[in-house]
């Protein structure tokens, strides 16, 4: 009988081995920290086996070419060069996976597993610079013991990084099945944190509907204010891959206030092949801007909602302001004004606020806003479904900005003095019991289709207003409702469906009172015939 195939691991069963590795943790750590000893291992366990699968292609070509001493093709084979060169992490040999896994096995004496991984993390960004200052060195700290750290080890060394077969038939890389493991945990991960880990986590429908506006291409420059784990990056790079562009042709640039989740940024974006600048430093935006001489030709952000700590009584005359200043208990319109300023010539912006932006009239809010869309900067509005967020329950929607719009901007043409308003609450679908997920559909088609038309993009068909789903408002339309920019003033109502077939309302009433009439009759019959029987026992 020959011998059984072995079945390839699947990333399902991948994602199955990086739970099960976070259980370990659990009762030593709570969610927050535990993730940073995951992922660490399994960054490790990656760049390991990309260098490994590259090492191995690159030795390949090397024999088939011929004519090399052994103990050259060996040297040419740890050359750091060959490895960044084509996108690679090197890894030393002392840093490498098989490394760690040893000392987890206690095959080898000398330091502990800790202070092995630690040194293997510090090896690793000294060969790669891109790194520097972002790979967790944790795991010497003493808080989880040396034991399970090395039970962890052992339980990631099933984790199968090499080539594997894709749903589509496909051989992915490393490189490919790491993603989409990386973004499984950080969404598990937020999941479990709940409104702390929501802060770098956004729902990767709302991260796609954004990019499938936007339409980020190769060559621009791309910029998000409050990146958090950098998933904006990530899908504006599928984007441009999918739609025939250079993904690496794209200039990224982000910040992120919070150390921890700075790091996450740069190992997700790595991992990913995203080359970002994320600043020298964690920072905040408002008041250490990382990039001040930037002009963007996209903008996207998901930044925190109605934040009131955000210093704003330190910036009363900050050069942003040029629509008003934003009021010190709120940031929603700080956030907009800020990435206002980041617009390039022609450039467009898309951000996820809380559906109060849409209509706040405190502390000045309704001026601002009026002075945006009198301004022609505001170019679509969208309200999105409930449940979409795994961090909080307040009701969300996207402005989109565009600079120039219906006057130099290649993105909307022909719209001058007009706002698209989109009302998608009745859209999306359960994907659990709590939370609601945007179809690939919704995304592309229903919402992403009518905008295109409605921007005039060659190729996308007539735009029409739809009762009840989508409106295109001129400038005086929507000061007669004091720039209020909640679609469903401008909408409206879906119109009935009529069927043909259906029965006329008068003969159906006519039929349906017949109806009751028998029944009460039926009614009265039978209490008739209970009496009779009580009345013989």
């Amino acid at each position: 009988m020959p011998p059984r195939k072995k079945k390839a691991t699947e990333p399902e069963d991948m994602k199955s081995i990086l739970w099960k590795s976070a259980d370990k943790l659990r009762g030593s750590l709570d969610a927050a920290e535990y993730k940073h000893f995951v992922l660490g291992l399994v960054f490790l366990k990656y760049v390991s086996a990309a260098m490994a699968e590259k090492r191995q292609q690159l030795e390949s070509e090397l024999r088939e070419e011929g004519g090399w001493k052994e103990a050259d093709l060996l040297a040419t084979l740890e050359e750091r060069r060959e490895y960044t060169g084509a996108g690679i992490f090197y890894v030393p040999p002392t840093a490498r996976w098989e490394s760690i896994l040893e000392r987890a096995k206690g095959s080898v004496d000398g330091e502990s597993v800790g202070e092995a991984i630690d040194g293997a993390m510090r090896a690793i960004e000294k060969f790669n610079p891109a790194l520097k200052q972002t790979l967790p060195k944790i795991y010497s700290s003493g808080r989880v013991d040396d034991q399970l750290l090395a039970e962890l080890v052992r339980l990631l060394n099933r984790l199968v990084f090499q080539e594997q077969l894709g749903d589509d038939g496909r051989r992915k890389g490393a490189r490919d099945l790491m993603g989409e493991v990386y973004e499984y945990f950080l969404g598990q991960f937020a999941l479990q944190e709940g409104r702390k880990g929501g802060e770098y986590f956004t729902p990767a429908s709302v991260v796609k509907l954004l990019v499938e506006i936007l339409e980020p291409e190769q060559g621009e420059r791309v910029y998000d204010p409050a990146c958090g784990s950098g998933g904006m990056f990530v899908q504006a790079e599928k984007f441009i891959e999918s739609h025939g562009g250079n993904p690496l042709n794209v200039a990224v640039y982000g910040q992120e206030l919070n150390l921890t989740t700075w790091r996450l940024a740069h190992m997700n974006l790595a991992i990913h092949g995203v080359e970002a600048q994320l600043g020298d430093e964690p920072a905040d935006t408002f008041r250490n801007d990382q990039h001040p001489e930037l002009k963007a030709d996209v903008v996207m952000a998901n930044p925190p909602f109605n934040i009131s700590d955000w210093g704003g009584e330190l910036l009363g005359m900050d050069k942003r302001w040029m629509y008003g200043t934003p009021p010190v208990g709120n940031a929603n319109y700080a956030w907009l004004q800020h990435m206002i300023s980041k617009l390039a010539p022609s450039g467009r912006a898309g951000v996820v606020l809380a559906n109060g932006s849409m209509s706040s009239k405190q502390s000045g809010e309704g001026e601002i806003r009026r002075a945006m869309v009198e301004d022609d900067l505001v170019a679509c509005m969208i309200a999105l479904p409930g449940q979409l967020f795994r961090s909080t329950q307040i009701p969300a929607c996207l402005w989109f900005l565009a600079e120039g719009k219906g006057r130099h901007s290649d993105w909307v043409r022909g719209r001058r003095g007009e706002v698209l308003f989109i009302d998608a609450r009745e859209l999306g679908v359960m994907e659990n019991r709590t939370l609601k997920v945007l179809t690939e559909e919704e995304i592309v088609g229903r919402i992403g289709d009518t905008v295109r038309a409605w921007r005039g993009k060659e190729g996308a068909g007539a735009y029409e207003d739809v009762p009840g789903f989508c409106a295109s408002a001129p400038l005086d339309v929507i000061a007669e409702h004091d720039f209020v920019l909640t679609p469903g003033r401008y909408v409206g109502t879906a119109e009935a469906v009529v069927d043909p077939d259906a029965e006329p309302v008068e003969a159906k009433i006519a039929r349906l009172t017949g109806l009751l009439r028998e029944q009460f009759a039926e009614s009265e019959r039978l209490a008739k015939v209970v009496d009779d029987q009580l009345g013989r026992v």
